[in-house]
């Protein structure tokens, strides 16, 4: 025990800031992956808004002004998938921001783990998107 390193107060202020920043990088995945479940439930709520009453009727009997209604369930399906892609992408981008920050500001401590939350939300986003074209595009 006589022997046991004693860690100086510039060592331990450096371990703590790694540990902190360490920290706060998993508080942005996390943060992303809650807007990732929110966006991804928004776009899966309006998808099956849109195939459940697409279901209930059929396209051949609906007429014109009943297609073209604004609180259509298309309309609300589309409202709810554009909001979903809308909120992933802005908050994608609010991620990538702010790890970029960190990381720049805090190079000196790391390396840092590399995460897949932003790989993960960018493929949300897209398939958001191609749900969005689908649904607009179908009559």
């Amino acid at each position: 025990m006589a022997n046991a390193h004693v860690p100086s107060s510039n060592e331990l202020a450096n371990t703590r800031t790694s540990l902190a920043v360490t920290r706060t990088i998993v508080a942005l995945d996390r943060t992303l992956m809650a807007w990732m479940r929110t966006s991804t439930s928004l776009i899966s709520f309006g998808f099956t808004i849109y195939k459940f009453f697409q279901y209930l009727r059929s396209d051949s009997s609906l007429t014109d002004a009943e297609r073209m209604r604004l609180l259509s369930p298309r309309g609300v399906a589309l409202v709810l998938i554009g909001l979903g892609v809308i909120a992933l992408t802005l908050a994608t981008i609010e991620y990538r921001k702010q790890r970029n920050v960190m990381l720049a500001a805090h190079r000196d401590y790391g390396p840092f783990h590399t995460s897949i939350a932003g790989a993960v939300a960018t493929v949300i986003s897209g398939l958001g998107l191609i749900g969005f074209v689908l649904v607009f595009l179908h009559q």
